[in-house]
């Protein structure tokens, strides 16, 4: 079972999940406010956070940020407000979900279990160095590594997923399901504006090889090589 931190300046909120997490044998540990996530955060191991964005004194994406600074526990974001600006600056900063409120809590419990075992480590036989060349792009998976026109770039986890997933699909029309079943998992409970954010932070980190990923109205996307 998971060790859960909730932290939401909501008590109701908070208790909720905390019911339906314990009812699924999760431990659970409770902060009102982001400076107390912080510290708890520096003290004590965390399979998941599950946090708001909307907190007095300090918002959930700067407590994100801080965070991300000494680990890399996976963060649920909730939210009362579903704009893409907040998906956007979300996943830019390393969020793994993001949750509109209100929700349905068993919901919750499963976004919770996928992003777990997609973040666990999987035992994986190198061979060979895998390395691909397009245009001014060299992809190394291996390295886990983007590099354009010279120029090593950052990318979030979830990104780095997605763009070797499409170039090593590359020239193949790659439909919604494919993308998030592929790089999301089969128990992914999200929807199709999570990957259509993905697509645009990958587009802007891509920059002037951002046409590379084709729109396929009504279908998906494809990775052109050009």
């Amino acid at each position: 079972m998971y060790n859960i931190l909730i932290v939401d300046d909501e008590k109701m909120i908070r208790e909720i999940i905390k019911k339906y997490a314990v009812f699924e044998g999760h431990t659970v540990t409770e902060a009102a406010d982001g400076m107390s996530a912080i510290e708890i955060c520096k003290k004590e191991k965390f399979d998941i956070i599950i946090m708001d964005v909307m907190m007095p004194e300090l918002d959930g994406f700067s407590v994100c940020k801080e965070i991300k600074k000494f680990c890399q526990t996976p963060v649920i974001m909730l939210s009362a407000r579903g704009e893409e600006y907040d998906r956007i600056h979300g996943f830019e900063i390393g969020v793994d979900d993001y949750v509109v409120k209100p929700f349905s809590p068993k919901e919750l419990m499963m976004r919770i279990s996928a992003i777990i075992k997609r973040s666990q480590p999987q035992a994986v036989e190198i061979v060979t160095k895998n390395e691909v060349k397009i245009q001014g792009i060299v992809v190394d998976f291996d390295g886990r590594m983007v590099t354009i026109d010279g120029k090593v770039v950052d990318m979030t986890p979830k990104e780095y997923e997605l763009f070797f997933y499409m170039v090593k699909n590359r020239g193949i029309a790659l439909t919604r399901e494919m993308l998030i079943s592929n790089v999301w998992g089969y128990d992914y409970y999200g929807d199709d504006r999570t990957l259509d954010t993905h697509i645009k932070l990958l587009r802007k980190t891509l920059g002037k090889y951002a046409d590379l990923i084709v729109t396929l109205r009504g279908v998906g996307y494809r990775f052109e090589e050009k």
